[in-house]
């Protein structure tokens, strides 16, 4: 129901137009991604059954690892199959709850994988500072309890911001997003209505999970480096680096690209909207394609368990 020329009165349906600028060829674009989210499925669903059945692999280390890959498994699914029917069917339309359900999982999917990075570098902190007490303190129960805390803080914390948007918003300036996938500022900048509240919890809820993990997880590698570069042998020092080079590698990749994308959406006005579409989604996809890869050519005990899948 139009309320005037500018305003949409409470729209049920809004209209994902991919990525601006490149609609003429989002259908080549949609290939790669595609490729992108099919290795990461494979990728990610070859961990956990590795995992799964090898009885060396129940260790905290590769139960986290295999907790990453459900979060990126589900984190591709939420993103991906909605993504390739705009590119490839031009089904663009989405359910405004539908829409704001797609955000939900989005930024709840990031938090719990954000998590599960700091679980995974306090392993590594206390395998290579504390190694006698590693055991007694890792346990099994933790280990599950640690998971169980991680998605209830992202849920929790993710939960208002579609409360907000809901019960505050009622007219719209239009109902075309300029994404390709429901995003928390794209919503929000819909709204013709004030969005400070929004936007301030968006950040709130930003600088809580990316602030408060980031701190802990250099803070664990700098010890580990510290604890490291005192073993009196190198070879000593090469064996314990090498249990963190897949971590790191995760870590920075992670990172990197989410603090590019979240100060690229608030603070590039001046960058080409298709720039920051693009880099967007590819932020999403990354991780979920490049954790299996990393973690399957620098962990020794992966490597041997494909080789021996393949070879029999």
């Amino acid at each position: 129901m139009s309320i005037s020329n500018i305003t949409v009165f409470m729209p049920s349906m809004l209209t994902l137009i991919g990525i601006p600028g490149l609609q003429s060829v989002q259908c080549w674009i949609g290939i790669p991604f595609c490729a992108m989210y099919l290795i990461a499925m494979i990728g990610n669903f070859l961990l956990l059954i590795i995992i799964k059945l090898e009885r060396s692999l129940h260790e905290p280390m590769y139960i986290f690892l295999g907790m990453l890959a459900i979060t990126d498994i589900a984190l591709g699914t939420s993103i991906v199959p909605k993504m390739l029917g705009i590119f490839w069917f031009h089904v663009p339309e989405i359910y405004f709850d539908t829409c704001l359900l797609q955000m939900g999982l989005i930024h709840t999917f990031q938090g719990i994988e954000s998590g599960i990075l700091l679980a995974m570098a306090l392993d590594r902190y206390v395998a290579i500072c504390y190694p006698l007490r590693h055991a007694a303190i890792f346990t099994h129960l933790l280990v599950t309890q640690i998971g169980a805390a991680l998605t209830l803080r992202a849920a929790i914390l993710v939960t208002p911001s579609l409360v907000l948007i809901k019960c505050r918003f009622q007219f719209y300036h239009t109902t075309v997003i300029s994404h390709s996938y429901c995003e928390h500022m794209a919503i929000v900048k819909l709204a013709a209505e004030n969005v400070w509240v929004n936007k301030i919890y968006g950040l709130f809820v930003a600088f809580t999970i990316a602030g408060f993990d980031l701190t802990f997880i250099t803070l664990s590698y700098i010890q580990v480096f510290i604890t490291v570069f005192r073993l009196p042998q190198k070879k000593a020092r090469l064996k314990a680096f090498s249990t963190c080079i897949a971590h790191i590698c995760v870590f920075l990749q992670f990172y990197l690209l989410a603090f590019f994308s979240f100060f690229t959406h608030r603070f590039g006005s001046h960058i080409p909207p298709y720039i920051h579409i693009l880099f967007s989604s590819i932020y999403l996809l990354v991780p979920p394609f490049l954790n299996p890869l990393i973690y399957g050519a620098k962990t020794k005990q992966i490597r041997i368990y494909v080789v021996k899948m393949f070879c029999s």
